[in-house]
């Protein structure tokens, strides 16, 4: 027992400090989770034999993972995806196995040997490529989207990669594997329940248990879990969950199918429950550590002696594959018409192999499909082209992206051939309702935007907006800023906003400039620059929020209303102390000395402001608080 809570502690220790290290770093949690393994295993040599039986445990994290991917499966959104998520998604997964295919079959490898390398370097990594997307903000692009849809796709084909590499057996292998368990003296068979059945049988026992999981989770699911759901014991949902999907595995594996196969069909007939995120909350938890667990046996079980006696070949190896489905991948983008950088972003965030990849590799080697020397070798390529990712993401951060910005900024200026009382500077959300306002109310605007691809969407809609940078002297000229009332200040660069505040109110001192503050700070140095009106583009949407949580409380909508308005007031009142502090203090000091006491102080007044009765203080500001009619709150409470 003891050597099992050190060996337990070795593992935990690793990832707690080696995966926040990689992710601080940018180089993501699976990567992070190798290293780990990486260092207690061929560098230290803290584990040993145990980690090929503690892999086997961990893989369940895989069924627990197809079956997130399941829930995740609704058939609207499959459905409004349709296009990228079999075009683009199946193109990827059958170029890019037929490339590494014909490669491998060159290379003389037999074809069932080359099949299965095929689709091992087919996939890319989810965990990385998502992960780095989210960290860049880069999901919401065109690029990224694609790159979604390819990686579904993916995760959707590792079910029946894994249903048909068993059908790829070798029979050498399999005759040396069945000698070496009849030698073994531990060695007993595994149970099942088609041993020994004739075709027809077989065949029949597999539809019947599909059918269990299909017809079971869509008629006998919700009765289970509402039963479960009115203990009001979280830790009785857990347990349903988990005995949900190990039941499942456990079917899978007695009728000679994949766990992962059984649990991935389950989650999909779950992704409409109204459980659905129940399950997912009280699933993910064990999945993220077994999936952890798993990674860190494969980078504990990496043979550093195979890399360096083939250094050459396996390097070579790794920047092949990342070069001929980084190809594959450009060429679909170009087919599918994904424009500027997003090409590049797609085609480079999807060349490295996957996570699945380890998976199908120890799969292979226990179903006899591939030997375990090449099997050790293809997965240190496997390693090496994730360890090379952040390094792609570099190379679009640091070198494509720059150019695509810059040739983006040589497009010339629009023309203006119109003059409007207000000008608004930035055509993003904020201004874009602005001017919707202003419009609506006969008001004559200008709409300028440095941002192209904004523009053109703005034009889209049927709006009217110029291509320019609104901080050109002769770009407001042409928009007429010597005649204009307003100026609305909506462009969503702190450092550009508060230099075109300050050039307009020197340089048109009667012009009222309107500005969007992104946070306190920023709006001080728009004040400080001559903004005559500032708003914090989250502080009115944030009171409103605030109110409607008061409500939701059980407090009365009248008394909501008016802690929100003395916060406001209390707001105001204390604005110029804090400016004033704020523009006598260095950045350094800011936060340690006045300006820091008179916020303590700020929040003592709002605290002390809404928790006095103020019905005898009613003002014309407040609306007129005369008392609610008879019977209001319990026609609200309706």
């Amino acid at each position: 027992m003891t050597g099992l809570f050190l060996q337990a502690f070795i593992y935990l220790i690793a990832a707690v400090i080696a995966v926040p290290i990689a992710k601080r770093l940018g180089l993501g949690s699976v990567l992070g989770y190798l290293i780990a393994g990486v260092i207690i295993g061929p560098i230290t040599g803290l584990v040993g034999e145990e980690t090929t039986t503690i892999q086997h445990f961990a893989e369940f994290g895989v069924v627990m993972m197809l079956f997130l991917v399941g829930l995740e499966l609704e058939p609207k959104m499959l459905w409004g995806m349709r296009h990228k998520l079999l075009g683009l998604g199946g193109l990827q997964v059958v170029g890019t196995g037929a490339a590494v295919m014909g490669i491998a079959l060159a290379l003389g490898q037999p074809f069932t040997i080359a099949l299965t390398i095929g689709m091992i370097f087919s996939l890319s990594s989810t965990a990385i490529v998502l992960q780095t997307f989210s960290e860049k903000g880069l999901a919401k692009t065109e690029g990224g989207k694609s790159a979604f849809s390819v990686l579904l796709f993916q995760d959707i084909a590792v079910i029946p990669m894994l249903a048909f590499i068993p059908l790829l057996a070798i029979p050498e292998l399999v005759e040396l594997a069945q000698n070496a368990a009849h030698h073994s003296d531990g060695h007993h068979e595994e149970l099942s329940l088609v041993a020994g059945l004739p075709g027809w049988a077989y065949a029949l026992v597999i539809v019947a248990s599909i059918a269990i999981v299909v017809v079971g989770g869509h008629f006998l699911s919700r009765p289970l879990f509402k039963f479960v759901a009115a203990s009001g014991l979280r830790e009785i949902f857990t347990a349903t969950a988990l005995m949900l999907v190990i039941g499942i595995a456990a079917l899978m594996s007695l009728v000679g199918l994949s766990p992962a196969l059984g649990t991935f069909l389950a989650g999909v007939v779950l992704a409409n429950s109204e459980f659905r995120h129940e399950l997912e909350s009280n699933i993910d938890p064990f999945k993220g550590l077994l999936l952890g667990l798993f990674f860190i046996t494969v980078g504990a079980g990496i043979d550093f002696g195979i890399l360096a006696n083939d250094f050459v070949v396996i390097v070579g190896l790794t920047l092949g594959v990342m070069l001929l489905k980084g190809a594959v991948l450009f060429i679909l983008a170009l087919i599918f018409k994904i424009k500027n950088s997003d090409r590049w972003l797609f085609a480079l965030s999807l060349a490295q192999a996957g996570e699945f990849g380890f998976v199908l590799l120890s799969f292979s080697v226990q179903n006899h499909v591939l030997p375990t020397e090449l099997a050790q070798t293809l997965q240190l390529v496997v390693a090496l082209s994730m360890f090379l990712t952040p390094a792609l993401f570099i190379l679009f951060d640091k070198v494509i992206l720059p150019r695509y910005e810059a040739s983006s900024n040589d497009r010339e200026s629009d023309d203006i051939d119109e003059q409007g009382s207000v000008i608004v500077a930035g055509a993003g959300r904020f201004g874009q309702i602005i001017n919707r306002l202003l419009l609506a109310n006969g008001i004559k605007t200008v709409v300028l935007d440095h941002q192209s691809s904004q523009v053109d969407v703005y034009r889209r809609f049927g709006r009217k907006a110029f291509y320019g940078d609104a901080s050109r002297p002769d770009l407001l000229h042409t928009a007429g800023i010597e005649s204009a009332s307003c100026l609305v200040v909506a462009i969503d660069n702190r450092e550009s906003s508060v230099e075109l505040v300050h050039y307009v109110k020197h340089t048109y001192p009667k012009v009222k400039i309107l500005a969007r503050a992104f946070d306190r700070g920023h709006g001080y140095r728009l004040r400080q620059a001559g903004a005559d009106v500032i708003e914090s583009e989250t502080f009115h949407s944030a009171l409103e929020v605030g109110c409607h949580t008061l409500i939701e409380l059980g407090i009365h909508p009248f008394k909501a209303q008016q802690q929100v308005s003395a916060f406001r007031d209390i707001e105001d009142s204390c604005s110029d102390k804090l400016f004033k502090a704020w523009q006598e203090e260095s950045e350094e000091e800011r936060y340690d000395n006045n300006y820091r006491k008179l916020f303590i102080e700020l929040e003592e007044s709002i605290k002390s402001a809404v928790n006095t009765e103020r019905s005898d203080r009613h003002t014309g500001s407040e609306r007129g608080w005369t008392p609610p009619p008879k019977g209001y709150a319990d026609d609200f409470d309706e």
